[in-house]
């Protein structure tokens, strides 16, 4: 996709758009754009084919998934449009309730769905793009970790397992039912009570997976993170998922692109490095805060009943990831 991009580089220069913050230049999980002196909009958009066979759930985990860009910058949500593909074989019912679930997910936010656009196509498609806003001066980036800094995620790993099993009829629905409500939470809540501590980085684990967004936000921040694989949380049965090979063409993908730069511990087995490597969907935050804020963030999160683990810590050293037994 880099490579896609580089051409239009040379056509929206920064200097130019001295209001864009985030753009084109330092590619982040949404574009920023200066309000005014004290207010910056957050302007995301996502959408993809159903994961589930739920469409009620699949709409409510596709706009889980959109809004999430916004909460991962530190942002509220403003305003979202539906973006849909629907065939004409889609019957009307299931297109309801697709729209329904993304519409219940949205109102959770706090923002006003205002319209979308609708096209005909041979798969259903669906997200929204979105509109949040955050205080100018604190915007969270990818870029900002320092060492001595730790690692906390707010969500469990393991959903891209669970729903590729699922495709195949060998997931249990114990499993699948817990991963669906895993993936239709929002990171609302988990992000507003962040911004009551020093978040030096911030991102959102999904299609890259936990190493691959780990490894934008190492190459941001000139920086090394180190994770714990026993420290990591993982949604029931992904383990068992993962030691049967169960893995989504993502998982490869991402392997290729990041592995270059993630090393892993002799002890831990190939399956589990490859679980590392495959894709989420909505998955939780990854902040970057100081050693003793995180401790207090974990602790109050699991006061309020927010999930949220510490899973590593920002080392010195050449940038990069690395995961420790």
């Amino acid at each position: 996709m880099a490579q896609v991009l580089r051409p239009l580089l040379g056509m929206f220069q920064a200097n130019a758009y001295p209001n864009v913050l985030v753009g084109l230049d330092q590619p982040d999980d949404a574009a920023v754009y200066a309000l005014d002196g004290e207010r910056a909009l957050i302007f995301t958009c996502d959408f993809f084919p159903p994961i589930v066979d739920d469409p009620y759930s699949y709409g409510m985990i596709a706009a889980a998934n959109a809004v999430s860009d916004v909460y991962a910058m530190g942002g509220d949500v403003l305003l979202a449009l539906n973006i849909a593909v629907f065939p004409e074989c889609l019957p009307d019912e299931a297109a309801s309730a697709i729209l329904r679930g993304g519409a219940d997910k949205m109102r959770e936010t706090g923002g006003a769905l205002a319209g979308g656009h609708t096209i005909d196509g041979p798969e259903p498609l669906y997200g929204m793009a979105v509109i949040g806003m955050a205080p100018r001066d604190k915007v969270w980036t990818k870029g900002g970790a320092q060492p001595g800094d730790a690692i906390v995620i707010t969500k469990p790993l393991g959903v891209g397992l669970v729903t590729t099993a699922a495709k195949s009829g060998e997931a249990e629905l114990a499993h699948l039912e817990a991963s669906v409500r895993v993936m239709a939470t929002l990171n609302r809540a988990a992000s507003e009570l962040a911004r009551r501590f020093p978040i030096h980085a911030g991102t959102d684990i999904t299609g890259f997976s936990l190493v691959g967004h780990a490894s934008e936000v190492a190459e941001r921040s000139s920086a090394r993170l180190r994770f714990h694989f026993a420290d990591l949380p993982l949604v029931d049965g992904a383990v068992d998922y993962a030691n049967g090979w169960l893995f989504p063409a993502g998982t490869s993908n991402n392997e290729s692109a990041f592995s270059s730069r993630v090393t892993f511990a002799d002890t831990i087995p190939e399956e589990m490095r490859l679980l590392l490597f495959t894709p989420e969907t909505s998955g939780g935050l990854m902040l970057v805060m100081p050693e003793a804020e995180a401790r207090d963030y974990v602790a109050e999160c699991q006061r309020q009943g927010i999930s949220a683990w510490r899973v590593g810590e920002v080392i010195a050293g050449e940038w990069g990831v690395e995961v420790a037994g």
